[in-house]
């Protein structure tokens, strides 16, 4: 299909929220108007003609079911399989979606699948939304002789098909020709091969429950060697045989392990992304839960990221198994800034490599020239465990005439927990409604006791600093650490009068060289 075609595919799909298409009164009347159309396609084929793009653009007003109030219930139960999609037209992610849900359904058909797509424009009809379950927007839901079932594959199109056929019957396609095996490779960039002698047997049974239980990555079958050789080359001759082919460089890699379901789906979860992965919205979900240990993010523009390419791959093939590379576009605000912002960097334009560990309960941070032996020698620290963990820093302030301490992550060892002397710790937020209260409070609290010598008052702002010894949820929080026992904060409430915090601190706070001070 034409780019053109495929350009007003998507603008029809996407028009087409803004209004109901025509549906058939009964189901019959839909499978006859999709028979007309093959009919009718057939014929040009015979002829040599190409079906026009109105003609196409009419195909697909056909092949996507339009649901509404009245015809929802009638679909979902009057076929087999119907996959609807829910969205709204506000929604920058359903409209994300949309051209992806088109074009799977145009391959589909082509693959002669008996899986109905459907959308709805839940926003618009509450009621047939209610009826299917939909609360969010985007929601995929496949109905299979109308009970609903979770939609746990990718977002591209190809994530949609394979999935798709996966669900309907078809987890793994046989390959008996040349033919096929080659048109196989024109549609196919990404896929697990198995050659067997026999497609029986314990070792294939296996390979046919890892093809169910995979939601992403397309499995064939084959027995002829010399077949098997046109998808895999350098397939061995004897012997049953997987192995896994993606469009890069590092093209081929063959599995090694027992025919068990565990092991092969262990095998494809770590060699099925590309060694250096791009996060998109579209894969983001498959990116995060990756079973890998260690997630290295390379934040660049693109610029900068096809100058390191060459040198983040050869780090990934050092580091395969072990660590999976992820490259983010560092102007992508929707994907780059939540991770930036872990890091205090949410304003950088220069390249920035973070790591984290698997569910991203410690973070990491390269904080020297991202070149590749600096980025391979970070990569080896973090997979010998020996890089120190991040915490977020402000710059080290001068608090020569603060009369309330300005305390940042460089420096609260040194000025809370190494201090010699009594601290009273206001931890706020910028965004925190309270906070402004109890900073007023925490300014009069500290005038009051401004000629002690051995009591200080400071703050921190914890949506910019961190230290694994400040562990506070809360905002505003006031913490006393005493000189004596650093380790134990007692916990001031930030609901108290002033009189009643001065209280709270004089009985806990032996205060000294304490003279005339402000009235609370």
């Amino acid at each position: 299909m034409s780019k053109s075609i495929n350009f007003l595919l998507t603008l029809f799909l996407l028009l087409s929220f803004n209004h109901v298409v025509t549906q058939c009164s009964e189901v019959d009347e839909f499978d006859e108007l999709l028979a007309l159309d093959d009919e009718l396609e057939r014929e040009k084929e015979h002829d040599g003609v190409k079906s026009s793009e109105a003609e196409v653009l009419t195909k697909a007003q056909r092949i996507v079911h339009e649901l509404n109030n009245e015809n929802t219930e009638r679909i979902v139960n009057g076929y087999e399989f119907v996959l609807v999609l829910g969205y709204a037209p506000w929604c920058s992610r359903s409209a994300e979606l949309m051209p992806h849900f088109a074009e799977a359904a145009n391959s589909l058909k082509e693959f002669g699948n008996s899986l109905v797509l459907a959308k709805l424009d839940g926003d618009r009809f509450t009621k047939a939304a209610s009826f299917l379950g939909i609360k969010g927007y985007p929601t995929l839901l496949l109905f299979v002789n109308g009970t609903s079932q979770p939609y746990s594959g990718g977002f591209t199109a190809d994530d949609i098909v394979i999935w798709a056929r996966k669900r309907t019957g078809t987890p793994v396609i046989r390959i008996s020709t040349e033919k096929a095996a080659e048109e196989f490779l024109k549609k196919y960039h990404t896929f697990l091969i198995g050659r067997f002698d026999k497609f029986e047997g314990p070792e294939y049974e296996e390979f046919v429950s890892a093809a169910k239980s995979d939601n992403e990555t397309q499995f064939v079958d084959v027995s002829k060697v010399e077949l098997a050789q046109v998808l895999y080359p350098d397939i061995k001759p004897t012997g049953n045989f997987l192995g896994i082919v993606k469009s890069e460089p590092e093209r081929y890699t063959a599995y090694d392990g027992a025919f068990r379901l565990d092991k092969i789906m262990e095998f494809l979860s770590y060699n099925k992304f590309p060694l250096v992965t791009q996060l998109t919205e579209m894969n983001s979900v498959s990116v995060y839960s990756s079973p890998a240990k260690h997630q290295v993010f390379v934040f660049a523009n693109t610029d900068d990221f096809k100058n390191l390419l060459d040198s983040l791959q050869e780090v990934a093939r050092t580091f395969k198994s072990k660590i999976m590379l992820i490259y983010v576009d560092i102007n992508d605000e929707n994907l780059a800034k939540p991770f930036l912002t872990m890091f205090g960097l949410e304003e950088s334009t220069n390249t920035v490599v973070a790591a984290f560990d698997n569910g991203m309960s410690s973070k990491f941070l390269l904080e020297s020239k991202p070149t590749r032996s600096n980025i391979e020698e970070f990569c080896s620290k973090l997979v010998q465990g020996s890089l120190l963990t991040y915490f977020k820093s402000q710059p080290i302030p001068d608090n020569t005439e603060a009369i309330v301490q300005v305390v940042v992550g460089k420096t609260f060892d040194e000025e809370i927990l190494n201090s010699k002397k009594d601290v009273v710790l206001e931890v706020f937020t910028p965004r925190c409604f309270n906070c402004e209260d109890t900073s007023k409070q925490v300014e009069k609290l500290a005038k009051h006791y401004k000629s002690s010598s051995n009591l200080i008052f400071a703050r921190i702002d914890a949506s910019a600093n961190e230290h694994p010894k400040l562990q506070v949820n809360d905002f505003p929080t006031l913490l006393l650490y005493k000189a004596n026992d650093k380790t134990n904060p007692i916990k001031l409430s930030t609901k108290s009068s002033l009189k009643e915090l001065a209280a709270s601190i004089n009985k806990h706070v032996k205060v000294k060289d304490q003279v005339a001070k402000d009235e609370l």
